[in-house]
């Protein structure tokens, strides 16, 4: 079956579902009998539509449309069930699949990070005058003898209050890589190329002064899952951008509407992760942890992260978006 076919043929009921949400509002009774059982049928087709799509069109605007659709519509048959909110469920499928079901999304994010690191390591490397030119000065001290290594000698409560500092700051870089995604992704595209040009040429001015091993100590420990954090808001920023840039059959606005609900859950999911990284930056990075020791833990978190990423974004699971729609269905048909 081909796009076109797909949306002609299912366009109607989705139309028809998108009116009787609207027309209930948070009063599913307010609809009374016959069409409270419409609303149970339609939310079941619409529950079907939404996983022959994403395993037919996964990049297509339409998946975005149909997960807004189907969680409108399942708080409504579910009004009791779905009072309560199920972290479990989002962190156990429905995050990681957030992250990677638009695979060329990830690539575009994940590149506009890497390739700039990749031209600072060489601007750095070769003219490193004119790499500390454009590095801010808080980043320079890695061209610079440290006696210390990385133990800054700060009690727990100063590490703790610097651990707070740079949660605020990673979090806002995150939530500024997502929020760029309005501008038609321009804001988007220039925060991860900026953090990734300071990234490449911060490690070619530590690695051409001889400080390879502090800076492998300085951020190995929290460096992979904290980059994996801000291109977790990048994606999350390409995805609003993508509703602008190609909405498909719809209009800007609704393709952008549909895109908002994913983006923003994956925005916000992210920030427990960027409290470990803090945390670990501070009570680790921080602290004179040699390098090995700080490289099996950015490994286990960062690595550990993208393990969680492939197997449970891509498992059977996170097919029913994290609330298990497939068996509800089922549950509905027998409710209404």
């Amino acid at each position: 079956m081909n796009l076109e076919r797909f949306l002609s043929s299912n366009e109607a009921g989705w139309t028809e579902l998108e009116q009787l949400v609207d027309a209930a509002g948070s009063r599913p009774a307010s609809l009374g009998g016959w069409r409270l059982r419409r609303l149970g049928g339609l939310y079941r087709q619409t529950a079907a539509d939404l996983a022959q799509a994403r395993r037919l069109f996964p990049s297509d605007p339409v998946v975005g449309r149909l997960e807004s659709l189907v969680m409108r519509s399942r708080a409504l048959v579910y009004t009791d069930r779905s009072r309560s909110v199920n972290l479990a469920g989002f962190y156990r499928t429905r995050y990681w699949r957030l992250l990677v079901e638009r695979p060329v999304i990830l690539a575009i994010a994940t590149a506009l990070l890497l390739v700039p690191a990749v031209i600072g390591w060489v601007v750095a490397m070769t003219d490193p005058a004119a790499a500390a030119s454009i590095v801010p000065g808080a980043f320079l001290w890695v061209a610079e003898t440290q006696p210390q290594g990385t133990d800054q000698g700060l009690a727990a409560d100063q590490l703790a209050g610097l651990s707070a500092f740079i949660l605020v700051n990673n979090v806002r870089v995150t939530l500024v890589a997502f929020a760029g995604g309005i501008l038609w992704g321009f804001g988007t595209i220039f925060i991860m190329i900026f953090n990734g040009v300071i990234l490449g040429t911060v490690g070619g001015l530590a690695v051409g002064a001889g400080n390879t091993a502090l800076f492998i100590e300085a951020i190995a420990a929290h460096g992979l899952l904290e980059l994996s954090c801000i291109v977790a808001g990048a994606v999350a920023g390409l995805r609003l951008a993508s509703g602008l840039i190609r909405p498909g059959h719809q209009t800007r606005r609704k393709a952008l509407i549909a895109e908002a609900g994913p983006a923003v859950q994956l925005a916000l999911g992210t920030i427990p992760f960027l409290v470990v990284a803090a945390v670990v930056e501070e009570f680790v990075s921080r602290t004179g942890t040699t390098a090995g020791p700080a490289v099996l833990i950015g490994v286990f978190l960062g690595g550990g992260y993208w393990v969680l990423a492939v197997v449970l974004g891509k498992s059977e699971g996170s097919d029913r978006l994290g609330l298990q729609i497939g068996s509800d269905a089922g549950a509905a048909e027998r409710l209404v």
